[in-house]
């Protein structure tokens, strides 16, 4: 699954505690980026 399809399926509510956890900035930055830098077995 590629990162533009997870980014549709998954809301930014959501995908925020995830990428903080990966010391992954979320302020200002669009739901698409913050998924493209998610390490690949987050993805999944």
């Amino acid at each position: 699954m590629g990162p533009e399809e997870i980014a549709k399926k998954v809301t930014l509510k959501d995908l925020r505690p995830i990428a903080k956890e990966h010391g992954i900035k979320t302020s200002c930055v669009k739901k698409i980026d913050i998924v493209r830098q998610l390490p690949e077995e987050v993805r999944e």
